[in-house]
């Protein structure tokens, strides 16, 4: 994705509703997701079928139908909310004549965009780059001829295999470079073990609030918008509970639902800073009635991470919206940008480290 020199790209965004999860809800997600890429999301097309079409994804009239609003509306980039394959992506661009990108190529922009630390550039473009190498095919004669110049002549490899082995060869030297960063890190946190510091990791969906929440209790700056992975990269900072005990709080990147399988890898390690940790706040937005499905994302990749036996708080963020929330004695409301609840939150927090006094 990128910003021309006079405007944002103009998207058509397309989703198929095949029954396996709220595509109403999930287009919703995929709006959110083109503004904070950088785009324009001018229309949207849905389409029920059993299965997708293994040529277009969509139907041939749907297919048409989105040329013609690619024509009629300028339209420069199509974005389908589900996983393409090289062939229904070289079918559509070749019958609407744009750009097309699916949900995870969207989602490994916007982290590409975002990643500040040495650690998130490195996961990025690994994630970017296991994603896209099983999709590296011929574009015509153009990858499928002998590469040319000095070692390439005569019956060598075709351009097409040599990219893949430079592919092959740049995913190697990134998990290396991974591997001791983790290690670097892993240092670290037996130190903090070592050295009895206390850790708490705010986790939870994109957009909940946790960078604003990490503010406000701790006058951190951390970088906090109302976009969609506002934070990628783990930042610390001190915390001191009403107690006097100071604690570590570990503001972590956010969770998005069907997150990409290739991404929920790379950033494992960036993740594994909950793993370390000795309370987790699940953080939810409270006004987002997908709240639920969203706190039951987190806790399938905090699982995954061996976190199980860590206590855990759960934190509905967002009181200054109106919502329908029904009282329930475990879950603490708070309104980060307000400040509203936030004494419980510090409170509950000392109830639950009682003993590491």
């Amino acid at each position: 994705m990128y910003e021309n020199e006079t405007r944002p790209q103009r998207a058509l965004l397309v989703s198929l509703d095949t029954g396996e999860y709220d595509a109403e809800v999930s287009l919703g997600e995929l709006e959110e997701l083109a503004h904070t890429a950088g785009a324009e999301p001018v229309l949207t097309l849905t389409q029920k079928r059993p299965a997708p079409d293994t040529a277009t994804c969509i139907g041939s009239g749907m297919v048409e139908q989105a040329a013609q609003l690619c024509q009629q509306e300028e339209i420069d980039l199509l974005i389908f909310d589900r996983e393409l394959t090289p062939t229904q992506i070289r079918n559509l661009e070749k019958a609407c004549g744009v750009q097309v990108i699916d949900r995870t190529t969207l989602i490994l922009d916007i982290f590409a965009q975002r990643a500040r630390s040495k650690e998130g550039k490195l996961q990025v473009e690994l994630a970017q780059l296991k994603y896209n190498l099983p999709r590296l095919m011929g574009e015509g004669l153009a990858l499928s001829r002998l590469g040319g110049g000095i070692g390439t002549r005569g019956p060598g490899e075709t351009k097409l295999e040599t990219d893949r082995r430079h592919i092959r060869r740049r995913i190697s030297s990134l998990k290396e470079q991974l591997r001791d960063v983790e290690a670097a890190r892993g240092l670290i946190n037996r130190r903090r073990e070592k050295d009895g510091t206390v850790t708490v990791a705010l986790v939870g969906y994109t957009n909940a609030g946790k960078s604003t929440l990490m503010n406000q209790l701790t006058q951190a700056g951390v970088l906090a918008e109302d976009k969609l992975f506002a934070t990628l990269d783990p930042t610390s900072r001190k915390l001191v509970l009403p107690s006097g005990m100071a604690v570590l709080l570990v503001d972590t990147v956010g969770f998005v639902s069907r997150l990409p399988h290739n991404l929920v890898e790379a950033f494992k390690s960036t993740l594994e800073e909950a793993a370390w940790s000795d309370v987790i706040i699940r953080v939810a937005d409270a006004g987002d009635e997908q709240r639920e499905e969203q706190l039951a994302v987190t806790d399938e990749v905090l699982d995954g991470l061996d976190c199980t036996d860590i206590p855990r708080l759960t934190v509905y963020n967002k009181c200054d919206k109106p919502n329908t929330l029904s009282f329930d004695p475990d879950i603490l409301l708070t309104s980060a940008k307000t400040g509203y609840g936030l004494d419980k939150l510090l409170q509950k927090l000392d109830e639950v480290l009682s003993d590491r006094v």
